[in-house]
């Protein structure tokens, strides 16, 4: 389908459619847990933004239905250009899942592996130094990445899978409304690239865990209390660090008791993948499509909005529709 600009009814409509180690540091080195660690490091008292989009790439949204999510993850790219769109040569790439939780694949708490897999190909053969996989997970990190299948898959494809140890967390000021001083994995302040991989799925307190939700992901210590202002949080996460590119995995959603889940009856197939360039209107989008939220439910969205992170008003992007 063609690139085109198209009313609000007209793209809900379409979107409605599309809607409708444990095994650790095996031979070959890609699942790691150094143990060589930098000390803390604590930054000056100017906030820090890392934005890693890339200048003049078109404001897009893409969503492709499928039964395949590798060959959905490429036709998400190819409508950009493909990969070396978004990767350069020698990059170092940052590849950040949901892998939050202890459960399989089926359960949809974490995000698909094989769309892990395909993005992480893809950055490889764009010819990217080192992909890192990586999450701040909630239940016991070798577990959730090994029971999610995204470590054999991840290393599989040729990415380095790294489990968070506390002394690579550095403490950065992120000058937000609700957050200053935090904890910050390192590899989100090395990298060149950070590709943003959330699944969309419920949340008991936002209605939906979509992709700036999965930015607490990159932080340490005490996370509950993002809780206390949790709009606030997210947008002053979306403002610190600006992810090159959004794929969303909705192939598989959690409708019902999560984030966590664990039954299959909260399940749902939509066998559908979302690729933006814009956070704003990837959540605001994917918020309304698969969870029937409005902009005044996702306060979120708004603030990051205000902030000038993007736009909630998704159908002023050029919208893409692609069936593979």
């Amino acid at each position: 389908m063609d690139e085109q600009r198209i009313d609000r009814r007209t793209f809900l409509q379409r979107g409605g459619k599309a809607a409708g180690f444990a095994a650790v540091a095996v031979a070959g080195g890609f699942l790691i847990r150094e143990k060589e660690r930098h000390p803390f490091l604590v930054s000056e008292d100017k906030p820090l933004v890392r934005d890693l989009g890339i200048p003049g790439v078109d404001k897009k949204l893409v969503s492709v239905r499928g039964e395949d999510p590798t060959r959905m993850v490429a036709a998400a790219l190819d409508a950009f250009g493909g990969i070396g769109t978004f990767v350069a040569a020698g990059d170092f790439v940052v590849v950040k899942p949901n892998v939050g939780w202890d459960r399989r694949p089926e359960q949809a708490a974490n995000t698909n592996p094989d769309v892990v897999a395909e993005v992480v190909r893809q950055c490889v053969a764009a010819g990217a130094s080192r992909v890192l996989v990586t999450d701040v997970t909630c239940n016991d990190a070798s577990r959730c990445f090994n029971r999610s299948g995204v470590a054999a898959a991840a290393r599989d494809a040729g990415a380095e899978v790294q489990l968070a140890e506390e002394a690579r967390f550095r403490e950065i000021n992120i000058g937000g409304a609700m957050l200053g001083r935090q904890l910050v994995y390192d590899a989100y302040l090395d990298a060149d690239k950070f590709i943003n991989i959330p699944i969309a799925k419920h949340h008991s307190l936002t209605q939906a865990t979509l992709g700036m939700k999965n930015l607490y992901g990159i932080l340490g210590g005490n996370r509950s209390r993002l809780h206390q202002d949790i709009h606030n949080s997210l947008a002053d996460l979306a403002n610190f660090l600006r992810p090159t590119l959004v794929i969303m995995d909705a192939y598989r959603i959690l409708l019902r008791n999560g984030p966590q889940g664990g039954s299959l009856a909260d399940v749902e197939d939509r066998k559908t993948l979302l690729a933006c360039t814009d956070p704003v209107a990837m959540d605001a989008y994917a918020g309304e499509i698969f969870f029937g939220l409005t902009r005044e439910d996702m306060k979120w969205v708004e603030l990051a909005e205000s902030r000038g992170l993007g736009t909630a008003d998704y159908a002023t992007l050029q919208f893409e529709e692609r069936s593979v």
